[in-house]
């Protein structure tokens, strides 16, 4: 459920003072992951990496008041649940928005996943889940990238979470992860606590 809520009730009062009509007001944080686990677990499982990784950042945003926040159009928006999106390659050579919703429960979430963005793909349609704050993420597993900075406007205000190829060595497998949120939603320092939510909950997957 999306509901409109007082900034000055909540404690991102003075920032939603500072930065809600900032004409850039997104932050970047860059951290390289140890991912050996997660690749090991989507070898020995047969699921997909990118699948249990987006798992993975909604596990550990959901213990995160801050992820239930939207500033938007100078408002503040609260959210009783979160979802994740994912670009889809369609049939057709472009790409599609899909929104899963996230779960506890790793296989249903998985069940979700193939589900819809199967489905975004083969019918070239985005899908949308419109009472969850959707966390963005994108892969551009093309190329290994050390860091990706995606608009710093006000057009897309929800945090997104972006990544390349892992790289692979015979110690461990390393990705580095940009993490992309609007100051009004979290600082700095909610934003490094996320990342290294995000890295034990990758290590316990």
């Amino acid at each position: 459920m999306k509901q409109e809520i007082n900034p000055i009730e909540t404690n991102r009062s003075i920032a939603f003072e500072l930065w809600m009509k900032s004409p850039m007001p997104m932050v970047t944080l860059t951290k390289t992951f140890d991912v050996t686990r997660l690749c090991r677990v989507s070898r020995r499982c047969g699921l997909k990496f990118n699948m249990l990784l987006s798992w993975c950042i909604g596990k550990a945003a959901k213990l995160m008041e801050e992820f239930y926040l939207l500033p938007e159009q100078g408002k503040l928006y609260k959210y009783d649940r979160l979802a994740i999106n994912v670009i889809v390659n369609n049939k057709e050579g472009g790409i599609n928005s899909c929104d899963i919703p996230y779960a506890d429960d790793l296989e249903r979430f998985r069940e979700d996943y193939m589900t819809l963005t199967q489905a975004a793909s083969a019918s070239c349609q985005s899908s949308f889940v419109d009472d969850a704050m959707v966390i963005g993420t994108s892969a551009m597993v093309a190329t290994e990238l050390d860091c990706i900075i995606n608009q710093y406007c006000n057009q897309f205000n929800n945090p997104m979470v972006m990544w390349g190829r892992y790289r692979k060595s015979w110690l461990c497998t390393t990705l580095p992860i940009s993490f992309q949120f609007h100051h009004v939603q979290m600082d700095g320092g909610h934003a490094a606590r996320f990342l290294e939510e995000l890295q034990k909950t990758i290590n316990t997957i």
